[in-house]
Formats: C-alpha cells, sequence, structure tokens
C-alpha cells in the first residue's frame, strides 16, 4: 500500500499523519508499528489517522501509538491536526468540531499560529479512568514491587497516573514508568506523569506514555498533571507546563469546567512510503 503523509510535532512529540479524506489508507497494527519505528519506517510516537466525520463535527481522528495500538485521546496531536487541515484547505474554520474515541475535541488556530484545544472535562470516579479502587480519593496508594508511590488519577479522555517529585531530571521515569504503565490496577495501562512544581504557576513535567514510552511532550499528560496539582492545592487555575523542548499553557477552572490547552504546532515534512 502506497500513502502520502505529513511528519508534524508538538514540542517534540512527533507524529505521522495521513490524510484518510482524500486517499484511502488501511492500515493493521503490525504496519502502523512498522510506520512508527525509528530504523525501518519514518519514526514517530503516534499517528494520525483523519477521516470523515461520521456525525456532525467537520472531522473525525484517529490515533494509533507506536505499538500499533488505537487510542482515545492525544493533546499534542489535537493541535498538529488543526494545524494539518488548515494548512491543506481542508477548512477555512479557525475552529473546528473534531471526533475522537473519547468523544469531540473542539481546537482553535490562534492569531499567532499556536492553537488551543478545548480538551473536554476531567473525570475522576475510578471506573472512569479505569483505576480500581473503592471509591474516588484525592491520591491513591500505588504499591510498585514493594515501594508505595502516592499518586493522582484523571482521565482526559485516557488515563494518567501524576505524582510529584522533587526534580524531575532526577525521576525513573523509564523503568518506575513501565511499571506504573502496566499496572493490574490500571485495566486499560495508563500513562505515567512526574510533576516538579516549580512555583504556583509553572511546572516541569516528564511523561511515560501508553504504548510509547517517555515522549518529548505530552498534552494530554500536561492537562492531567495540572488538573492534579490544582485539586491538591498545589497551583492556580493557568500554568505553564515545561518540557524538554518547550512550554503549554493550561488554563482549568475548576470541577465540571473543561481544560484549555496552548500550544504550538510543527510540520517537519512531507513524505510518501510502500507498505
Amino acid at each position: 500500500m502506497k500513502f502520502k503523509f505529513t511528519k508534524m510535532h508538538g514540542l517534540g512529540n512527533d507524529f505521522v499523519v495521513i490524510d484518510g479524506i482524500r486517499q484511502s489508507v488501511s492500515l493493521n497494527a503490525k504496519q502502523l508499528s512498522h510506520l512508527a519505528d525509528r530504523h525501518l519506517g519514518v519514526g514517530c510516537d503516534q499517528i494520525l489517522l483523519i477521516e470523515t466525520a461520521e456525525g456532525d463535527a467537520d472531522f473525525r481522528y484517529r490515533i494509533f501509538n507506536a505499538d500499533g495500538g488505537e487510542v482515545e485521546q492525544c493533546g499534542n496531536g489535537a493541535r498538529c491536526f488543526v494545524r494539518y487541515v488548515h494548512d491543506r484547505g481542508m477548512t477555512t474554520k479557525n475552529e473546528i468540531r473534531v471526533e475522537t474515541l473519547s468523544g469531540i475535541i473542539i481546537p482553535t488556530l490562534e492569531p499567532n499560529g499556536e492553537v488551543t484545544v478545548n480538551m473536554g472535562v476531567p473525570r475522576f470516579e475510578p471506573r472512569e479512568i479505569p483505576f480500581v479502587a473503592e471509591k474516588r480519593a484525592l491520591t491513591y496508594p500505588l504499591d510498585i514491587d514493594g515501594k508505595l508511590l502516592e499518586i493522582s488519577t484523571v482521565s482526559m479522555g485516557n488515563p494518567h497516573a501524576v505524582q510529584l517529585v522533587p526534580d524531575i531530571d532526577r525521576a525513573p521515569v523509564l523503568t518506575e514508568g513501565a511499571l506504573i504503565e502496566r499496572h493490574s490496577r490500571f485495566p486499560q495501562r495508563v500513562n505515567a506523569g512526574y510533576m516538579q512544581v516549580v512555583d504556583r504557576h509553572h511546572i516541569r513535567l516528564r511523561v511515560y506514555e501508553r504504548g510509547a514510552r517517555e515522549t518529548l511532550a505530552c498534552g494530554t499528560g500536561a492537562c492531567a498533571a495540572v488538573v492534579a496539582g490544582i485539586q491538591r492545592g498545589l497551583l492556580e487555575s493557568s500554568v505553564k507546563v515545561s518540557f524538554r523542548n518547550g512550554n503549554l499553557f493550561i488554563r482549568w477552572e475548576g470541577e465540571n469546567e473543561p481544560v484549555f490547552m496552548t500550544g504550538p504546532a510543527v510540520t517537519v515534512f512531507d513524505g510518501e512510503i510502500d507498505l
């Protein structure tokens, strides 16, 4: 199968974006994994497939991790998505409605070229994350090989476990993150976030993403971390989230309110591949 693609990134969290509207594309998990392979394929954290909306939205998009598994949501991907459809003349709207596996998101292209995404209302009930716990709590103990961690759990359309660390540069993201991702209390696995609070308007963050290992940035992870920090009384409603290659800006006004994320989306190159 031969098809065209575009390589994009949001703060280094990189994507292969495929237009499934103007060309016919059908890929299985093995092909998706090959496409994401940084040695044998194009290389990316996630693959984004643009499709025609099934309902009254402007578009539908599907998200596949580097292991070929389909997931519900991706914040950095959402920003790249709106830049792609706008730059390719697929829409003239600055604000669009997009169907995802977890529901409708509403990204907006800002005058400065950055993108703001209404990421929806965060969910905290254990069954909605999903997370095995008797009832909702502010934090939970999580046993990792006999070591008890204190985590906050949040769903931003996908599951997140967030913990506070004094220094993210020394956090055991690659080793411990893999164990958290596949912990038995997370039936659908989880994204493991490591948050360092700089001040009440600024955090540093690293995320071990489900099905993709550690990525250079994670949009839903930034939303989840800020929400967790606000709920714990550590952060204000507007927060800068610093990753290795830049910043996202997250705003959340509290319970039952949507989370807004603003940040860049960059096109790297266009290509064609025959799988």
